[in-house]
């Protein structure tokens, strides 16, 4: 896979946050609704990358900095979002190569730890992150009192 750092509303981008969302519908019956800026996920402060196959968008991720303390989230934290593989080509380590990107990509940036929220209705993200290193921490965000979610961080 061809790991291209793209902005977070480039037409690839958009395709596959919009094939995600619809996930979350499916799983849960509302898309996601943590609010999200593109510009957030510019460099020197975000990261976005699309994984093609011959060309073909299959993969994407991006992570957004905080640099504010606010219940779990601390400064120095880059908080992972719109980790996606299409269906037709999971179950080939993508999903782990992008996060290894965005990992990267957050240490150079000089964040100090990866953060993320998901749920339960997606125990493939779960097992993934577990196998990656990340540990629970206290739900943050839109998400700090929903009941299906599950926040996770890994030191960098």
């Amino acid at each position: 896979m061809e790991l291209c750092t793209l902005a977070y509303d480039h037409p690839d981008s958009v395709k596959l946050i919009a094939d995600l969302q619809q996930v979350y519908v499916d799983r849960y019956g509302e898309g996601d609704v943590t609010p999200v800026d593109p510009a957030e996920f510019a460099a020197p402060s975000g990261h976005f990358v699309v994984g093609y196959l011959d060309g073909v968008p299959v993969a994407c991720g991006g992570w957004r900095a905080h640099d504010v303390a606010e219940h779990s989230l601390r400064p120095g934290d880059a908080e992972i979002k719109r980790m996606y593989v299409v269906e037709a080509v999971r179950g080939r380590g993508l999903a782990r190569v992008v996060l290894a990107s965005l990992e990267t990509a957050a240490r150079a940036a000089g964040r100090r730890r990866m953060v993320l929220e998901t749920g339960l209705r997606q125990p493939e993200a779960i097992g993934l992150y577990r196998a990656n290193g990340y540990a629970r921490i206290d739900n943050f965000g839109v998400y700090r009192h929903h009941p299906e979610s599950l926040c996770f961080a890994k030191d960098l």
